[in-house]
């Protein structure tokens, strides 16, 4: 009967010198992915009209773009 948020972060690697780090962050309104960051593309990705809308202004955003690109480092 409500709506459900949610945001998750991680990092995925295969290598055990995590030479090939990815981090990807998510958020998701009812279980549905609507904005996406992944470090192996470099920007925010919307997948609906909201997701989109929210995309183009934090990917105009230096700071929020440079905070994402180095979490991979940290």
């Amino acid at each position: 009967n409500g709506y459900y948020h949610s945001r998750w972060s991680k990092c995925i690697h295969s290598s055990r010198d995590f030479s090939d780090m990815v981090y990807v962050d998510n958020y998701g309104f009812n279980k549905d992915v609507y904005i996406q960051f992944n470090s192996t593309v470099g920007y925010y990705v919307g997948y609906t009209e909201h997701g989109v809308y929210n995309a183009e202004s934090w990917n105009n955003d230096t700071n929020i773009l440079q905070q994402e690109r180095a979490r991979v480092e940290t």
